[in-house]
């Protein structure tokens, strides 16, 4: 029997092996030690200090690339700035008879000597550079780098800083010093160390609009600089580093002390022995000093001495724009009218006015309204033998009274409120609220129902302040700031009959009443010229702050003021000539009332303005607290009589223009009286009341230019517009009052020592 071949079993395919991974062996961590630690950091500290150092150098290559050219002429240059007036007339020269340069041969070696011991010990070792002075510099503008940069300067330094750049401390930037300390290495290469003294001696500012040291010599001590005693030398020497403050002029103990600093430092620099020292030390430092009153006046022509009050404000202009007029050669043109100031000068000094003493003072300013160009101040009267003194024009802070209630009440209430100028206000008591203070007028009577227009033409405190009330405080704070006015803190509904201000803030806020509503930044400087021919123009700001409506119905009521039988500014009158003013008063606060007569007045003011000017006149006592500084009611005519002196005066010759009605004003004569309102308001019939006779005042002179043949009834509530609608007949205004506490005014006044006195208006006298 045949077998069977048997069937071979299929074999599965074995599965493939996967390659077994070789087990790498594990990476032992590195240990971080704190000395690797601190070796990381020390690298990246070098590589930042590199890159910093690498920036550095680079913005240092390119600022210097951009420092002016080492010129000798502004090494030597004299510093002489002179001023002109807008008719490129010159006024006055700074310094230009005072400078007596010295040769570098004639500087004696004590003044050397004190000079580099306390403004540059290591000025024979330098470069031009002090890298340990640097040093020390940088390390305290990283203590304090919201201060200007340090010095670290040599006298190299200082020298290149008077020559080329501004001493503003605001531009005391890494740029102006990069530049500043190349021109010093340029300097120390060129020119030896003797002639580099020399510049410096010859150059620097020593008080008292006096150049250079030898100068100075001979008008402290009447000697050259090689007869002072030590301790003379070391007070010229001291000088410099604050003019102002350092002259034996100014202040002695000041001075001694410097002077002493630098016999302390020519000590330690071992250029004078201790028994010198103590010598001088003890010296007197008015010993030989020449009296100042025996030169003051001869330094000065007769046109600085008629500007001198606008020529210190052109110099404190020219350093505000980061120049240094005492250090610099610079052409300053201005705003100034000679005739102007000339007529200032002679109202306030001449017999012109009976002012009753020669220690009643004055400030007023003269603003062109077209351009905020300030034509002429005069900030006192009766002083001589001062230059650039104290200035009560702009540095007076006293309540400008009544004058504020246009600005800061009726102005506001037409423009936001459109209110007509027979608007409604009532002269009843009143109370500020919240208090027990009660307001009162000057003749302390209630005249009840009356208009705005008559209020303010009557200059009337009660209708004001509720005029302030209905506008609120804030709005109307908004719209003074836009004038010029600005303070530190809220003001009160007692700001209402009173604002702290200067006579030149308000004719520059008036202003924008002649012109129709636009306010110019008043300036003085219309340009400077820069040594080296290079010319800086200078331009007011502006702004259109109100309606031309808003200014012109101001314009018609404060023609009123002037020309209308009840006006309190009738003492301005010209015959036949368009004009606008108020007046203002202040009364003594009612804690020292009993110390003068009851009608005694602290200020008195003027605001008077045409098409061509607009003027601003306070008169008063720097200290009115003293027995018989005080203003009588007869007295506070005299910024109204000085106002139309000066305004009949230099409008001579200029056209005499009325102010054109703006197209959206309209009038309104009632009881032979013209009001003025908005076009706005076409529904008068919802606006009516009467108006009794006795309470009209015809119009003087042609206060009132534009009339209208209607007749219809006077009415009490404004021109409405969309936004806001008033009760015709309502004596109670509705109270948009910020909530504020109600204080006295000395705390609503700036405080300026006996010069800003805390005061109540007379017009607007406070009663508690």
């Amino acid at each position: 029997m045949e077998k069977k071949p048997q069937r071979q079993a299929k074999r599965r395919p074995q599965p493939k092996k996967r390659p077994v991974k070789k087990r790498r062996p594990k990476k032992r961590k590195r240990k971080v030690t704190w000395k690797g630690r601190i070796r990381h950091l020390i690298a990246s500290l070098v590589f930042l200090a590199i890159v910093f150092i690498c920036f550095g150098l680079g913005l240092v290559i390119i600022y210097a690339r951009q420092a002016p050219a080492l010129d000798n002429n502004y090494l030597i240059s004299s510093g002489t700035t002179t001023i002109y007036d807008r008719q490129g007339q010159k006024i006055f020269s700074l310094g230009l008879q005072k400078r007596q340069p010295v040769k570098a041969n004639e500087i004696p070696s004590q003044l050397a000597d004190a000079v580099t011991s306390i403004e540059d010990r290591h000025f024979y070792k330098h470069f031009g550079l002090d890298p340990v002075r640097i040093l020390g510099a940088a390390v305290a503008d990283l203590k304090h780098p919201d201060r200007a940069l340090q010095g670290g300067s040599t006298l190299d330094q200082q020298l290149i800083k008077l020559s080329y750049f501004s001493t503003k401390k605001s531009d005391q930037t890494f740029k102006r010093k990069a530049q500043e300390a190349w021109l010093a290495l340029q300097l120390d290469h060129q020119y030896s160390k003797a002639d580099i003294l020399k510049f410096y001696v010859n150059k620097v500012f020593m008080g008292n609009g006096i150049y250079g040291m030898q100068t100075a010599a001979k008008y402290y001590y009447g000697k050259d600089l090689a007869d002072l005693s030590l301790a003379q030398t070391a007070t010229i020497a001291g000088i410099p580093n604050a003019p102002s403050t350092y002259n034996p002029y100014s202040d002695l103990q000041k001075a001694t002390k410097r002077r002493n600093t630098v016999l302390k430092a020519m000590l330690a620099n071992k250029k004078i022995s201790q028994p010198a020292y103590l010598a001088a030390i003890n010296e007197d430092i008015s010993s030989g000093l020449v009296p100042k009153a025996s030169h003051a006046q001869s330094q000065t022509n007769q046109k600085a001495i008629l500007a001198d009050p606008y020529l210190k404000q052109v110099l404190s202009s020219a350093k505000q724009a980061g120049y240094d007029p005492y250090r610099s050669d610079l052409k300053i043109y201005t705003n100034l009218d000679m005739q102007v100031q000339t007529k200032l000068y002679q109202l306030a000094n001449s017999n012109e006015l009976a002012y009753p003493n020669d220690q009643l003072q004055v400030g007023a300013s003269v603003v062109d309204p077209k351009t905020g160009a300030i034509l002429g101040m005069i900030g006192t009267r009766k002083v001589d033998n001062v230059t650039f003194g104290f200035n009560r024009a702009v540095q007076t802070s006293r309540t400008n009274a009544s004058t504020a209630k246009p600005l800061f009440d009726y102005a506001p209430a037409i423009e936001y409120l459109e209110w007509p100028t027979y608007h409604e206000l009532d002269d009843g008591p009143y109370t500020y609220a919240g208090t027990d203070k009660e307001l009162h007028d000057f003749d302390n009577r209630h005249l009840g129902k009356m208009t705005m227009q008559d209020a303010l033409i009557q200059s009337r405190n009660i209708p004001a302040i509720r005029t302030l009330e209905a506008v609120g405080i804030t709005q109307a704070q908004n719209f003074i700031s836009q004038l010029g006015f600005t303070y530190p803190n809220n003001l009160e509904l007692q700001n209402g009959i009173g604002l702290p201000s200067s006579s030149l803030q308000n004719a520059a806020a008036y202003a924008a009443f002649a012109n129709g509503g636009t306010y110019y930044e008043p300036r003085y400087i219309t340009k400077i010229v820069l040594p080296a021919g290079e010319t800086r123009k200078f331009t007011s700001k502006k702004k259109q702050v109100m309606q031309a409506s808003t200014a012109y119905m101001i314009t018609a009521m404060l023609k009123d003021v002037i020309y209308s039988g009840a006006g309190t500014g009738r003492a301005a009158s010209i015959p036949n000539f368009y004009q606008a003013g108020k007046t203002g008063t202040n009364a003594y606060p009612a804690d020292v009332t009993a110390n003068f007569p009851s009608d005694a007045l602290m200020d008195a003011w003027f605001n008077g303005y045409t098409k061509n000017f607009s003027v601003s006149v306070w008169m008063g006592y720097d200290n009115p607290y003293q027995p018989n500084h005080y203003l009588t009611p007869a007295q506070s005519q005299l910024p109204i009589e000085f106002y139309r002196h000066l305004i009949e005066a230099i409008s001579q010759g200029l056209p005499n223009q009325d102010w054109a009605r703006p197209s959206d004003v309209a009038t309104k004569v009632i009881n032979g009286k013209t009001y003025y309102y908005l076009t706005a308001d076409d529904d008068d019939a919802s606006d009516s009341f009467s108006v009794p006779a006795s309470s009209s005042s015809s119009l003087g002179g042609f206060a009132s230019t534009t009339t209208s043949s209607a007749t219809s009834s006077l009415s009490s509530a404004s021109a409405s517009s969309a936004t806001s609608s008033l009760n015709s007949s309502s004596s109670q205004l509705s109270s948009q009052t910020s909530q504020t506490s109600v204080t006295s005014s000395s705390q609503a006044s700036s405080s300026q020592a006996s010069l800003t006195p805390s005061s109540s208006s007379s017009e607007e006298t406070l009663t508690p």
